[in-house]
């Protein structure tokens, strides 16, 4: 006879496998394998349908060097797709089909993310279309390293998890228990462990500058920092634990000339808190580009307030 803890677990798996169906189910549809060819050879990975007309989300890393491609959906269809826009600093990439007809994934919001909630991993991983593996959000807030030129970027936020991740996987989609697109996986860390650039709030903004203008604008003060603790009476007096010091300054850049100096330490640009270099970075898109921008800084143990003016960065 099967014991009460049998029926539970019993309850509980079948519980677990209806949510990953159903969201596979919601999903699959909506993820496309793409193809492309560059001067350096063939490329593949996944992308994902966001828009009613066609517009694909993807890794910047998976189309570099392309022009456009080919899509095919888990009915077998194939479309002709374009690079719309991508942007190496977020590894975020839009493509957009000739002749769409996938339904849209609906994109959630990675900011409400726990740790320990199931995700599901979609995309095609080695060249098998349609493949699905769930597992948990195993960390959050993580920062993975990205390049363009000359320009190095924290991409912040990064979602970990255990879901199964391979080659091939790279700007398919992680997909939360309710069926919305929280994630788009970027690379595979290690044995078990699969990272994700997450979907909010900022990566909204990169994606619709890369459907508007093609490419992302981003701001730069010129300034180097690493995190420091605040002393108490600051931290009483702000509720603010840590700050950024400066430990560079380009000379004649937008810091520079308002008057930031090396072993100065931000505490907010905008109104917002800046305990980290992640928090900063966030504040460098392209509204901010010639625009006034407050800082606050504690300087040898006494507040002082200056006014940058960011200007756009080059990635030459």
């Amino acid at each position: 006879m099967d014991t009460e803890p049998e029926r539970d677990e019993t309850a509980a798996l079948d519980a677990y496998s209806k949510v990953v169906t159903t969201v596979a189910a919601q999903i699959l549809p909506s993820v496309a394998a793409v193809a492309v060819r560059t001067s350096r050879g063939a490329g593949a990975g996944s992308a994902v349908t966001f828009t009613d007309d066609g517009f694909l989300l993807t890794s910047a890393h998976v189309v570099e060097g392309a022009a456009g491609g080919t899509a095919t959906f888990g009915d077998g269809a194939e479309a002709a797709f374009d690079v719309v826009g991508r942007d190496p600093l977020s590894d975020l990439a839009v493509l957009r089909v000739r002749n769409p007809g996938a339904r849209p994934a609906p994109l959630g919001d990675a900011d409400r993310l726990k740790i320990g909630q199931l995700v599901v991993a979609v995309g095609n991983p080695m060249g098998l279309a349609g493949s699905v593996t769930a597992g948990v959000v195993s960390g959050l807030g993580r920062s993975l390293p990205a390049r363009e030129g000359r320009a190095i970027r924290l991409i912040d936020d990064v979602i970990q998890t255990d879901a199964a991740l391979n080659p091939g996987n790279s700007g398919g989609a992680l997909v939360d228990s309710s069926g919305h697109v929280i994630g788009i996986n970027t690379a595979v860390a290690g044995y078990g462990l699969g990272l994700a650039v997450p979907i909010n709030r900022n990566t909204r903004q990169i994606i619709g500058d890369l459907i508007r203008d093609g490419r992302v604008r981003r701001a730069w003060l010129g300034v180097a920092g690493v995190p420091v603790p605040l002393p108490p009476q600051v931290t009483e007096r702000t509720s603010q634990r840590s700050g950024l010091r400066v430990v560079e300054v380009v000379p004649g850049s937008p810091a520079g000339v308002a008057g930031i100096y090396l072993g100065d330490i931000l505490l907010t640009a905008g109104g917002q808190q800046i305990q980290n270099v992640q928090a900063l970075q966030r504040l460098m898109l392209g509204p901010a580009i010639g625009n006034r921008l407050p800082v606050t800084l504690l300087r040898r143990g006494a507040y002082v307030d200056v006014v940058t003016v960011p200007a756009e960065l080059s990635t030459r």
